[in-house]
């Protein structure tokens, strides 16, 4: 499985992403601008002993992922998705494309994409806008992993 992350801000929210990766052995990709260095302590911290288990790559732009991923299977989770998460059925090579943390995914990548914009249900009210990221990204990734027999995993 691989888990993107579009100009991630919050550094642990980074960190605890990198903890779920690693135990699920999923790769994680990080899109520049990153709103903190990879060396930041709460990086580290939320994430510390598992940050050697980590394949993770950076890129520059989703762009430079989408070419080095020509075939890839690439579903963007919003808030405002057409399909719940759990209607998709993934395979275990898919990109699961989540936004930065105030903005989410651009709007030009949304409506280019609308087809593979997939959300998880919430209540209908505005202030509870939406998940904190990494239990997002968690939400999805376990479903996807699910799926897919849990592999390597025990």
């Amino acid at each position: 499985m691989n888990i993107v992350l579009v100009e991630p801000e919050i550094p642990a929210n980074t960190g605890n992403i990198s903890r779920t990766c690693a135990v699920t052995g999923s790769a994680l990709h990080l899109i520049r601008p990153l709103g903190f260095s990879t060396d930041d302590r709460q990086l580290k911290r939320a994430g510390l002993d598992y940050w050697s288990l980590l394949d993770i790559t950076y890129y520059d732009s989703l762009q430079d992922l989408w070419n080095k991923h020509p075939q890839g299977r690439f579903y963007y989770v919003e808030t405002n998705g057409g399909a719940w998460y759990t209607d998709v059925k993934y395979g275990m090579d898919d990109f699961l494309v989540f936004g930065k943390e105030t903005t989410g995914l651009p709007r030009d990548v949304i409506a280019a994409h609308e087809n593979d914009v997939i959300r998880i249900p919430m209540r209908n009210d505005a202030k509870a806008r939406s998940l904190n990221l990494s239990n997002a990204v968690a939400i999805v990734a376990f479903e996807a992993l699910r799926q897919n027999g849990f592999p390597g995993m025990v």
